[in-house]
């Protein structure tokens, strides 16, 4: 096996980069046809293939990479710390969101879907207490909900049973590690995409994705692994060369898949009946080929390019999770109240992104500053200041 590696500050890049692309992301369902918590009064079509570009990797390299930090955190605790750690950062946010971040996303989803009109304390009381029976035909909306932390939920999760990995069942991984380094350069490609295509064409017209954890089984499939894979090769240089190495051949891979998949998606988007049941098999490893191939092409770039720090890098790295955890309410809340002041839409989406960042920023300058909200987005009780009288040298026998 190979040495550990030092600082992946490449890591730390795509994780601020991934995270900003998901704000970006969000933005646009505002606008795209899909279904969301609050929409555009005038949804832009041509959205769909640019939401596709990111569409299937993005949240699996998020999972990937928070599987690689876990890796470094696990190296110098024990399990049981480990656990303790992981769950003091992550259960304080996904609690504090559920009952005051997330909440006005369901307000005004509902305002808009159902015609709410009995203002928030109404609705604030029978959400806390799963008492609104907001319904319609495509089902009810249960509360309290987590909605976009979903992600921190299942990073718990997902974290606790690695911590039970590591003390029950730890020679395993150092041997499934060792199998992985073992793979040559085309198996780091090709496995995975039929893994990932498996799992999409069984798991997933099955349980379909849910996001409600107990029954979440495809994206756990997929998550999971990820966060896993991310662990197991955080600190092999082995891994790390082949995937420098296959850089351009996965972008070249990704780019076609996603060409095909997103002509698919689009020529099918108003169809009367169903593709066949044969291509669709076949698009779901497309879909795969698309996947893996750009997690594997972004690694690659990464590790060649920016593994290098930057006085930037640290204030990004603490401010990326307090952006995540307020962004989707941000981006809901000014896109409803924007919708109505009947702008034109360029200069609305303008605004709706530049009030984003705004917003995102002022909540983390804000947070970072007390000691008392540190703890709910995320961030570590910041450490003590020490005075010249304390900066004192230690003294030395002899």
């Amino acid at each position: 096996m190979s040495e550990p590696s030092p600082r992946r500050y490449d890591l730390d890049w795509i994780r601020i980069g991934a995270f900003f692309l998901l704000i970006l992301y969000h933005v646009g369902m505002f606008y795209v046809p899909w279904d969301w918590h609050v929409k555009s009064p005038q949804p832009l079509a041509w959205l769909e293939p640019v939401m596709l570009a990111t569409n299937p990797w993005r949240l699996s390299l998020l999972f990937l990479v928070s599987g690689a930090a876990t890796r470094f955190m696990a190296d110098k605790l024990a399990p049981s710390a480990l656990a303790g750690q992981r769950t003091a950062r992550l259960l304080p946010p996904l609690v504090f969101g559920m009952l005051i971040v997330v909440p006005p996303q369901s307000y005004y989803e509902i305002v808009e879907q159902l015609g709410f009109d009995q203002g928030y304390l109404a609705f604030y009381g029978r959400y806390l207490t799963a008492s609104g029976n907001w319904c319609d035909a495509d089902g009810c909306l249960i509360t309290p909900t987590w909605n976009h932390l979903w992600f921190v939920a299942y990073l718990l999760v997902y974290t606790l049973i690695l911590a039970g990995l590591i003390a029950w069942a730890r020679p395993a991984l150092r041997r499934l590690e060792q199998a992985l380094e073992r793979l040559p350069a085309w198996a780091l490609l090709l496995i995975p995409i039929a893994l990932l295509g498996l799992a999409r064409a069984v798991l997933l017209p099955r349980f379909g994705v849910t996001h409600a954890l107990v029954d979440d089984w495809y994206n756990h499939a997929l998550s999971f692994s990820m966060f896993l894979f991310g662990y197991l090769t955080a600190k092999s240089e082995i891994i790390r060369g082949r995937l420098i190495g296959l850089r351009w051949p996965a972008l070249i891979l990704a780019l076609g898949a996603y060409l095909a998949f997103s002509h698919y998606a689009w020529t099918w988007r108003d169809a009367a009946t169903d593709p066949a049941a044969s291509l669709v098999l076949v698009m779901r490893f497309v879909y795969a080929v698309d996947q893996w191939c750009a997690i594997a092409a972004i690694l690659g770039f990464g590790a060649r390019h920016l593994n290098r720090g930057h006085p930037a890098l640290s204030y990004l790295t603490l401010a990326v999770f307090p952006y995540y955890i307020v962004h989707q309410t941000v981006i809901v809340v000014a896109g409803h109240h924007l919708a109505q002041a009947g702008l034109p839409q360029g200069v609305e989406a303008a605004l709706l992104i530049g009030l984003t960042v705004a917003a995102c920023g002022a909540t983390y300058e804000i947070v970072r500053r007390v000691p008392l909200l540190r703890p709910l987005f995320g961030l570590k009780p910041e450490a003590p200041a020490v005075t010249p009288a304390e900066r004192v040298l230690p003294i030395r026998n002899g």
